[in-house]
């Protein structure tokens, strides 16, 4: 039986990563509820670190965890934005429309695991970001699974 992938092979790879994170912030900057949290634009710093992110979250190489500065410097980005209800809704309804507009897989359970830490990350981030929130100053990059459904790998059932 193979091996189960890590959610960072079973789309791609970082090219896969950052081909889709590269079409949800074109979204982001037509999007007049979520253009304005991020200047209008944003930059291509911004996304590579974004991608960073999502590629070690998924399973991926650990660059930023080892040279953007982890959690606190995700914290430290969030901090005083106040993102609201709505702009997290939205913030996760462009991850999946960019999901499929960048031809990531789409079997179920790969696209349950990304929408379920979109889901999660998005939620700490509104709490993270209001004025005066007590939030965990250190804790680990987060490491993101199959959950409860991993992928379908058809065995060989030849011997």
């Amino acid at each position: 039986m193979a091996e189960t992938p890590t959610i960072y092979e079973w789309a791609g790879g970082s090219a896969a990563f950052e081909r889709w994170l590269n079409v949800f912030y074109d979204l982001v900057e037509a999007d007049e509820l979520l253009a304005p949290v991020f200047g209008g634009t944003v930059g291509a710093e911004h996304r590579d670190h974004v991608a960073a992110w999502w590629i070690e979250v998924m399973g991926g190489p650990a660059r930023y965890g080892e040279t953007l500065g982890g959690y606190e410097s995700m914290l430290s980005h969030h901090r005083g934005l106040e993102i609201t209800p709505a702009q997290r809704l939205r913030f996760v309804t462009l991850l999946s429309q960019a999901a499929d507009d960048a031809r990531l897989p789409a079997d179920p359970e790969f696209r349950a695991a990304i929408m379920a830490y979109a889901e999660w990350g998005s939620r700490l981030a509104v709490n993270n970001s209001a004025a005066g929130a007590e939030v965990a100053e250190h804790a680990p990059m987060p490491r993101w699974g199959w959950g409860v459904a991993p992928p379908y790998i058809e065995s060989d059932s030849s011997g």
